[in-house]
């Protein structure tokens, strides 16, 4: 992805999202909708440097303008922008960034300057979104989450097992990972565990107790580009609700998703081959606890290979 230099002529549009790789997906349908209504401007995506490798999978997005986080101001002159678009939150800090940067056009929810819809609580991220620049005059539809093809995948059609997870709150137990993958091989499926280069360990721990050699092992060695094309070419994905199982809605792998702190109702896949998998009568819901949630920890080795038995591909 291109790193935002000097104008190109085109009038600019900058959208402001400075989260993980899942809050990028859920954003993917209201990018679209920026896209389509406003061709004739360079679109730009205020998001952190490391998702640079997806966000060139994004259809019609011109530029990267690198932003870690909400405490730093954007690096970008006062008044380049023609319209900013906040898809990052409904708080002061957020507004307050594009607010420094003069925009023409100020496209958010309502508040103090700032022209929109209300803020809802309880509403699907998808729908959050895509409900914001539609009520700016810009149409999208919530469930057009797709992106590019990230090309060939080393691994294709095998059983992706996506171990990781941000908090720990989101850590279904290793054994039982292992237990799923373990299945999978016996039924003829090549099985590689996924996840961040900080989840290496948990991957290899969850290999030894599979009995799966080490290459089978992807967390931690492979890049973004390479992590979206391996899930989507995959004969199915297992993995907690994480940015694994945003890229599965994206490319319409059959998945089994499984839920703690989060509500599915509220960050679930779109329809499609998707299975979501919790017991929302035990949530907690502290999303950046150290320890599984209740919801997670329901969920069985048996629930999750009897939604899979109705997914491979």
């Amino acid at each position: 992805m291109r790193i935002l230099d000097e104008p190109d002529g085109r009038p600019e549009l900058l959208a402001l999202r400075t989260l993980k790789l899942g809050d990028l997906l859920v954003a993917v349908p209201a990018i679209h909708a920026l896209r389509r209504s406003n061709p004739e401007h360079r679109l730009i995506l205020a998001m952190p440097a490391w998702l640079d490798q997806i966000i060139d999978l994004v259809p019609g997005v011109d530029a990267l303008l690198p932003a870690p986080g909400l405490d730093r101001p954007l690096e970008i002159e006062p008044g380049r922008i023609d319209i900013a678009v906040n898809l990052h939150g409904g708080g002061g800090e957020s507004r307050g960034l594009l607010e420094a940067i003069r925009p023409r056009r100020r496209v958010g929810h309502r508040s103090e300057g700032w022209d929109g819809p209300e803020w809802l609580d309880g509403i699907h991220e998808r729908h959050r979104w895509a409900r914001l620049v539609t009520e700016h005059g810009m149409p999208a539809d919530e469930n057009e989450v797709w992106i590019s093809d990230p090309g060939p995948a080393r691994n294709p059609d095998a059983a992706v097992v996506h171990v990781g997870a941000f908090y720990g709150s989101r850590f279904w137990p290793a054994e039982r990972f292992a237990a799923v993958a373990r299945a999978f091989e016996r039924d003829g499926l090549r099985v590689v565990l996924t996840g961040s280069g900080r989840e290496r360990d948990r991957a290899l721990q969850v290999a030894e107790l599979a009995g799966l050699p080490d290459d089978q092992v992807l967390a931690g060695r492979i890049e973004l580009r390479e992590m979206a094309a391996t899930v989507a070419s995959a004969a199915i994905l297992v993995s907690v609700d994480t940015g694994a199982a945003h890229l599965a809605s994206a490319y319409r792998t059959p998945s089994v998703v499984l839920f703690g702190p989060a509500p599915p109702e509220e960050w679930g896949p779109p329809p499609g081959p998707h299975v979501v998998l919790t017991d929302a009568r035990l949530r907690v819901g502290d999303t950046f606890g150290s320890e599984p949630d209740p919801a997670l920890l329901a969920v069985t080795v048996g629930d999750v290979l009897g939604a899979a038995a109705g997914l491979i591909r």
